[in-house]
C-alpha cells in the first residue's frame, strides 16, 4: 500500500511542477525527483494515458500543459443525493 501512496504523492509533485511550468529539462526533472529519466517518462507517458495533456516546451525548458486541467486523486465528503443509500443514517 505503501508504494501506491508513494507513486501517487510523484504524480501530484510532478503535476504541481508543470503547473508551475519549472519541471526544467527532462534530466533535470529526473534528478530532482530523485528516479531516472527512463522512470520519468514512463510516469509521463502514464499521465497521458490518463488524458493529461503534457507536452514538453523548449522555449522554456519545461514541460506543460496544452491546456488546462485537474488533477485530484483521494477521497473527500460531498452531499448524499436523494435517490443514494447512505448507511450512516439510521
Amino acid at each position: 500500500m505503501k508504494i501506491i501512496i508513494q507513486h501517487i504523492e510523484l504524480l501530484e509533485r510532478i503535476d504541481q511542477m508543470i503547473r508551475l511550468q519549472a519541471t526544467g529539462s527532462p534530466e533535470e526533472l529526473a534528478c530532482r525527483l530523485g528516479i531516472s529519466k527512463t522512470k520519468l517518462y514512463r510516469i509521463i507517458n502514464l499521465m497521458k494515458e490518463l488524458n493529461a495533456p503534457v507536452e514538453y516546451n523548449f522555449t522554456i525548458q519545461s514541460f506543460v500543459y496544452a491546456k488546462a486541467v485537474g488533477f485530484k486523486f483521494g477521497f473527500f465528503t460531498r452531499e448524499a443525493y436523494p435517490f443514494e443509500l447512505n448507511p450512516f443514517v439510521g
